[in-house]
């Protein structure tokens, strides 16, 4: 019985070198269009948790105090000497005189930073036994290095209460664009108010208007006008109000818009009780685009 050879063929499919070359450029494009948006996410995830770590260790301070542990007060100190800004929880009365073998001190990402720190006295809190509360009231502020928009703010009252003071990218419903003659209602009396304070963050200035001179007789009015320069740029302001007693004050600050040349990015402060209370946080934009401070119950344009 004859047999006859068979060729079988057997086809091997393989990718040619053109076609592997397409699929890493795809995978690099994808790459490089993703790496954005995961970076941007990343640092706002370090401002998120640098926030929430700071108000940790300020409750951490005041659990401390009011167990008594080492038979003494906490604090937490902030320093912006450094680089990174960091942060120190401590034993003692003050920074300064503090127990230094119990210090614990944390350092911000290098993507944030605080920029405005707002405490009765030192840059410092320190709470009180027995009850919690404390006297270094004010808030203590920080933002991306990168975006100085997105910020957030920690409140610590006199209370001893700490918490989140507002959210770190204003929706439209919480500020107002365009805002050339903007209404404060601050829910409190200025009468014992001393000083108006400007502070341009990028610069950084500040300038500062005592207010007694610039009050009415019996204080139900106040009315400031001034220019101040800053970085080359004049910036005229006037600060005034529509009413005010004992209880409450009816506040309006206006802003020269200098023909859209005011881009400079200010947040407006009234000290009062020696509290710097931030009034107005002017963002940097031709609009003047604005949003109410910590210190205001309601904002409204005229």
């Amino acid at each position: 019985m004859a047999y006859k050879n068979r060729q079988i063929s057997h086809r091997v499919e393989s990718f040619t070198l053109v076609e592997i070359l397409i699929v890493i450029a795809v995978l690099a494009i994808l790459i490089a269009m993703t790496f954005p948006v995961f970076r941007s996410f990343r640092v706002e995830s370090d401002l998120n948790n640098s926030v929430e770590k700071i108000i940790n260790a300020l409750r951490l301070a005041q659990s401390k105090t009011l167990a008594s542990e080492e038979a003494s007060q906490w604090g937490v100190y902030f320093s912006t000497s450094t680089d990174p800004h960091q942060y120190t929880l401590f034993r003692g009365t003050s920074y300064a005189s503090r127990v230094t073998s119990s210090d614990e001190v944390y350092a911000l990402p290098d993507s944030v930073e605080v920029y405005d720190i707002n405490l009765v006295g030192e840059p410092e809190i320190v709470f009180d036994r027995l009850i919690g509360s404390t006297s270094q009231s004010g808030n203590v502020s920080l933002r991306l290095k990168t975006d100085p928009t997105k910020n957030q703010t920690v409140y610590i009252e006199n209370s001893g209460q700490v918490g989140l003071a507002i959210p770190s990218v204003p929706s439209d419903t919480e500020r107002i664009k365009d805002s050339r003659h903007v209404h404060f209602n601050l829910g409190w009396s200025i009468q014992n108010a001393t000083t108006v304070k400007f502070y341009f963050p990028d610069i950084p200035q500040t300038e500062e208007v005592s207010m007694a001179d610039y009050f009415n007789i019996d204080k139900t009015a106040f009315d400031w006008e001034g220019t101040f320069a800053v970085d080359g740029v004049d910036q005229t302001f006037r600060v005034h109000t529509h009413s005010l007693d004992a209880l409450n004050t009816l506040l309006c600050i206006h802003r020269d818009r200098n023909e859209e040349k005011n881009d400079q990015e200010v947040v407006i402060y009234i000290v009062d009780g020696g509290i710097d209370k931030d009034i107005a946080h002017y963002l940097a934009d031709t609009n003047d685009t604005v949003t109410k401070g910590f210190y205001v119950d309601e904002m409204a344009k005229q």
